[in-house]
């Protein structure tokens, strides 16, 4: 259920109605090894008593980080999917988007949003970081992608995203919160309903900073939310951080309550996967964390 927006202290996007387990197709690819996508979607949001749907949009031997890996693009059965679904009469609550196998894909997710318009729309349009593209997007799969910023209800880039979402200029990640307001307000105007801009860093602060905004709240004035910086950086994070997010919307969170969520459970889990072996590679190890996960339901 959605309910009206007042503040940004009450902005409560979805309300749990009693022991009612909410239903959330999760849009993302499947790895087979290095933790992010669905690897991570499906168990996340499975420990805050969600039940995942998984709409896998390619399938890959391990992530993009790997200088030799195999993909294969779904994008040829996700209609027969859906219509499968829709034949035994699925019913859905949200709809939450994430790394793509084509252009084509946009439309898949644009008929779950016309089959299921009372369902939220979580979109986290994973593109790129550090000013790149991901290796497989190329720019009609970009294009594409900003044609889901109309109509999301949490919209969740990192500053490359974004920059490829608006046409601003991406200026790395240590940026003011004029810039950060600049892109915001372009999303905003792109038809979003909420914002949150991942990953300001500023140099020599143990810091990150994630941003928000809601339409209708404040004019669209982004509220800072920080977190501890850890001095390493891991694959597979902004997936836990969306997730992480999308668990806390459905466990009756407000939007900022739940960036706060999604920034401390992965600096807690960065911390553990510190301590495993190839971490650089293998992916942020999210596992032990769980139960904090566990905890939006008490």
């Amino acid at each position: 259920m959605s309910n009206q927006i007042t503040s940004q202290d009450s902005a409560v996007l979805y309300e749990r109605q009693g022991g009612y387990i909410p239903r959330v197709a999760a849009v993302h690819d499947m790895c087979g090894y290095g933790k992010c996508s669905l690897g991570v979607a499906i168990p996340v949001l499975s420990a805050a008593g969600i039940d995942v749907c998984p709409v896998p949009t390619a399938l890959f031997s391990a992530h993009t980080k790997f200088p030799v890996f195999y993909m294969h693009d779904t994008t040829e059965i996700l209609n027969d999917y859906l219509d499968a679904w829709q034949q035994e009469g699925i019913d859905l609550d949200g709809v939450y988007s994430g790394f793509l196998g084509s252009a084509e894909q946009v439309a898949v997710i644009k008929r779950l949003y016309r089959e299921y318009p009372h369902a939220l729309h979580i979109v986290d349009p994973v593109m790129g970081d550090g000013g790149q593209k991901y290796p497989t997007y190329t720019d009609e799969m970009c294009e594409a992608t900003r044609g889901l910023v109309d109509g999301a209800d949490v919209l969740t880039p990192n500053l490359t995203e974004a920059s490829i979402l608006t046409g601003i200029a991406y200026e790395g990640q240590d940026v003011s919160v004029e810039f950060v307001q600049k892109n915001v307000d372009a999303l905003l105007e792109l038809g979003a309903k909420a914002v949150v801009i991942k990953g300001v860093v500023h140099e020599g602060e143990a810091v990150i900073r994630n941003y928000l905004a809601l339409a209708d709240v404040d004019g669209g004035k982004v509220d800072e939310v920080q977190s501890e910086l850890l001095p390493y950086m891991l694959h597979g994070t902004g997936d836990l951080f969306a997730s992480g997010l999308t668990a806390a919307v459905y466990s009756d969170r407000t939007l900022h309550e739940s960036v706060a969520f999604a920034g401390d459970l992965v600096r807690d889990a960065m911390r553990i996967t510190r301590e495993q072996p190839d971490y650089e590679t293998r992916g942020v190890s999210f596992e032990p964390v769980l139960g904090k996960v566990t905890s939006l339901l008490a």
